[in-house]
């Protein structure tokens, strides 16, 4: 059994998911993952599968990145190829991305959905560059889902626009005017989302909601046809603690019992520290005795590491450094030793 094989096998105790309004108040690289040690026969069809979508993606043109919901139910950045339209605004086509049944609904990969109830219409998107607020209006039929889709559209909608360079916050309308609050189950809209809402939000039972902060941490899937992806999950932590170190706790933790995610690091894995430097970049000092000098780290580790240090740190740039290794290589050829950034594109799943 591969060392990749074992932390993809543990497991983690559960959390419980909780409402909107609690803080009131963001694959790796463009490459898919394979399935764990896949049969030659499942590697080639998948390594055809990958040059298939990026050929159809380069003939389309436009790359977006959109938030789908999984077969678990769970939201993920997906990026994919759209036809590009000569004058139309690439935030509105996006957005149709995510229409059940709508125009796009053959560029999304199996096991994927879009959010948005059948017969929406993206009538217009403004962003407000000053306020870095992007103003969206739907036709009626936004309102036709239903109630436990409610927080999920919010999600979705909320960071497939904040994925966007100079968009921080939304603000939703319909018919021409301005939601005060969701139609279904009337979640308040009285203040413009931003990220701080978390995405596919969890509470541990011991957690209180006033001595809570939120952090967002990348656990890892696998679709109907055996890729690999990332899942963002945000969960509530104890208030006062170094934000990252605490995601980075959280991932440790591994994902909740029955969401379908994978744990991407072992229970004895702990963080030794972390230190910023003078470029910006942060260390990330990792203990985990399975590895040794000369081993090839999973890289779906790696990059779990890379994109929560990220969500958490104001995008800044990583290094991973563990135990006494002179470098930390992972199995995809990166050498995880020198700063690494979050890439632009996540989750290219071939359709």
């Amino acid at each position: 059994m591969t060392r990749k094989r074992t932390i993809r096998g543990l497991s983690a105790a559960g959390l419980l998911a909780v409402p909107l309004m609690l803080s009131g108040c963001g694959p790796f690289g463009g490459k898919e993952s394979e399935a764990i040690d896949p049969p030659p026969a499942q590697a080639e069809t998948q390594m055809m599968n990958s040059a298939l979508n990026q050929s159809l993606q380069g003939q389309v043109g436009v790359q977006t990145t959109v938030y789908l919901s999984d077969q678990h139910g769970m939201l993920a950045p997906v990026t994919l190829g759209i036809p590009k339209e000569e004058g139309k605004d690439p935030l509105k086509s996006t957005l149709e991305v995510m229409i059940q049944g709508g125009s796009y609904s053959g560029y999304i990969p199996v096991g994927f959905r879009g959010v948005l109830p059948t017969g929406t219409e993206v009538k217009n998107v403004t962003v407000d560059k000053e306020n870095k607020l992007a103003v969206v209006e739907f036709n009626k039929s936004f309102g036709e889902y239903n109630v436990q889709d409610e927080r999920k559209i919010l999600e979705a909608l909320t960071w497939t626009l904040t994925g966007n360079e100079g968009i921080d916050k939304i603000q939703l309308w319909v018919d021409g005017a301005k939601l005060n609050e969701m139609p279904v189950n009337h979640t308040p809209l009285d203040r413009p989302l931003s990220r701080t809402m978390g995405i596919n939000l969890q509470k541990a039972e011991d957690t209180q909601y006033s001595q809570s902060s939120p952090v967002t941490v990348y656990f890892s899937g696998l679709s109907p046809s055996g890729i690999q992806y990332y899942v963002p999950v945000t969960r509530l932590v104890a208030s006062g603690q170094d934000t990252v170190t605490a995601a980075l706790n959280e991932l440790i933790r591994g994902p909740q019992y029955g969401d379908g995610l994978e744990q991407v690091m072992t229970s004895e894995t702990s963080v030794a520290e972390i230190n910023k430097n003078e470029d910006g970049s942060l260390t990330v000092s990792l203990n985990e005795d399975m590895f040794e000098q000369g081993d090839q780290i999973p890289s779906e580790m790696l990059q779990a590491v890379v994109l929560t240090v990220a969500e958490n740190s104001n995008n800044a740039k990583v290094k991973i450094h563990m135990n006494d290794l002179a470098e930390v290589k992972g199995d995809d050829g990166r050498n995880y030793s020198e700063p690494v950034s979050r890439p632009e594109y996540i989750n290219e799943i071939p359709i």
